[in-house]
């Protein structure tokens, strides 16, 4: 049975590390990058975006000059996990500005959350008048990040190095 990476050779893992790492980059430097020419590079970067691996292109912020330095933890438990009450928890849970992630968990809890604020200050607010007034909200634990030891936007793609080519 073929998986859905068996499509990817190693010239499309190529275009989509680099372009994980460096989005602006021109078609003629990637394609001088990953070997290829420009026409085959644009070609397998269009197909690449309508199949949908690539989803967009945008600019990547530093929160921490933007004043938003402060990293919180949420665990979510949910009084109600029918699929009407996640339903209804992920579209309001979508419109908080102060939640970067929303991650559906298997385990002690329902979600966990990582909520981005300028202070403890502005975090309890947003837990208060936000997160605790959600949908099916049961009950929230507050884990504060001290350090960001890696948090990297870019995303692998698999090593499927073995692979005839």
């Amino acid at each position: 049975m073929q998986s859905e990476n068996d499509e990817f050779d190693r010239f499309d893992r190529a275009i989509l590390t680099t372009l994980a790492a460096e989005g602006r980059i021109s078609i003629t430097e990637l394609a001088r990058r990953i070997g290829l020419s420009k026409s085959p590079t644009q070609a397998r970067l269009r197909r690449l975006e309508e199949l949908g691996v690539i989803r967009g292109y945008r600019a990547i912020l530093d929160p921490i000059r933007l004043g938003l330095d402060h990293v919180a933890f949420v665990e979510v438990r949910m009084f109600d996990t029918r699929e009407s009450s996640l339903a209804a928890f992920n579209e309001a849970v979508a419109a908080v500005p102060e939640i970067e992630q929303v991650h559906l968990i298997a385990g002690n809890f329902d979600y966990l959350l990582k909520v981005r604020t300028a202070d403890m200050r502005s975090y309890r607010r947003v837990l208060a008048e936000k997160i605790s007034t959600l949908p099916h909200v049961s009950t929230t634990s507050t884990y504060v990040a001290m350090q960001a030891v890696k948090e990297d936007a870019a995303q692998s793609t698999p090593d499927t190095s073995s692979d005839a080519d």
